[in-house]
């Protein structure tokens, strides 16, 4: 009998095996990326002394669309404008064992589009 893993299951060990190479510094800090059913949360993580920095979500911005790739983007801008005020530029991408496509993607695009570079 094959024992089957469910889908978040196999992506959360999937993260922690990229969790070991991707470190967020304090002049790089770490975008961490969870996505459910129906909203997208974002993260700026100093892993080094184990701090966030930024955080945004499509709850906090009370997006009707939090599910969609319109609002992960705008999840994206948002943490993008509150880093670049706190003086972050530069970030390291961690897609949390999610496939880079979609919503993970669109985040990403619209955290670039924002100022952030990575």
């Amino acid at each position: 009998m094959i024992n089957k893993e469910s889908k978040n299951v196999s992506r959360v060990r999937r993260h922690a095996r990229v969790r070991k190479v991707v470190n967020g510094t304090p002049d790089q800090p770490r975008l961490c990326v969870y996505r459910s059913n129906k909203h997208i949360e974002a993260q700026i993580i100093d892993d080094v002394n184990k701090v966030t920095l930024v955080a945004s979500s499509s709850v906090a911005l009370k997006l009707s669309n939090g599910g969609n790739k319109d609002g992960a983007k705008e999840v994206g801008k948002d943490i993008a404008k509150k880093a670049l005020a706190k003086g972050i530029t530069k970030i390291v991408f961690d897609r949390s064992g999610y496939i880079y496509h979609g919503r993970v993607a669109s985040l990403a695009e619209g955290a670039r589009e924002g100022g952030l570079k990575f």
